[in-house]
């Protein structure tokens, strides 16, 4: 993909130009990275600013809508005593001295017990994020097993990923792909992306018959991805 050029606009917004040959329509990308317009090949530019005026309105929403969840990431603490989500349930942080680096998970206590010597926000947050992914492949597994056990399926691996706005993925090869932020989310949210992926190994694409398919098993599914679209740019530690 090649960045044509950053282009000043009196929009309330600057946005990017970047042309890729694999891309067959304009779209516009909003995001923390900013606006992206991005051209198929033989497109003009000129076609693109006429595009990124056309859809000036829904930019704008966007830009406030992702400023929102900024500043409710920022807000979130990582002191002690502080709270941080793990599958609807809210547990108290409670940071103590050691040179073991590590995160205890006290069940009973509801509690997370962050062992270092640095307890700044970036340290504890790295801490944290170890125990989430460790977390996320032994719930992934256990549910996706259930999943495919009752649905007469199998898959090959369980890949545990980190990506802003992708929650999961099935390949033809058989590895199911999970988002460790997931746990982040409630516990509902979480299986609906667990039976969605369950279900592609049945239908690879978004057809009909796939959605037909995550209807019969998950009747409330909408309530979940409709959940993720408003709060996905959320689920980050920091």
């Amino acid at each position: 993909m090649a960045l044509l050029r950053s282009r000043p606009s009196e929009l309330g917004f600057e946005y990017e130009l970047r042309r890729s040959e694999r891309a067959k329509h304009l779209r516009i990308t909003v995001s923390e990275r900013g606006v992206i317009v991005t051209l198929p090949r033989h497109a003009a530019e000129r076609e693109a600013h006429v595009f990124v005026r056309e859809r000036r309105e829904w930019i704008l929403r966007t830009l406030v809508k992702l400023a929102a969840h900024e500043d409710a990431v920022a807000a979130r603490g990582l002191g002690e005593g502080d709270v941080v989500p793990f599958l609807g349930e809210d547990l108290t942080l409670r940071l103590l001295p050691g040179d073991s680096e590590r995160v205890g998970w006290a069940r009973a206590a509801a509690e997370l017990r962050v062992h270092s010597r640095d307890h700044s926000r970036e340290s504890v947050a790295a801490l944290l994020e170890r125990w989430y992914r460790r977390r996320a492949r032994e719930e992934c597994v256990c549910r996706l097993d259930a999943a495919v056990a009752r649905n007469g399926t199998s898959y090959s691996r369980v890949a545990i990923r980190d990506q802003r706005t992708r929650w999961g993925s099935s390949s033809t090869s058989g590895t199911i792909s999970f988002n460790w932020r997931l746990l982040l989310a409630p516990e509902a949210v979480f299986d609906y992306v667990i039976e969605h992926e369950a279900a592609h190994i049945e239908v690879r694409d978004h057809s009909p018959r796939f959605w037909a398919l995550l209807e019969r098993r998950v009747p409330d599914w909408r309530e979940s991805r409709d959940w993720l679209r408003r709060n996905g740019a959320t689920l980050r530690l920091v």
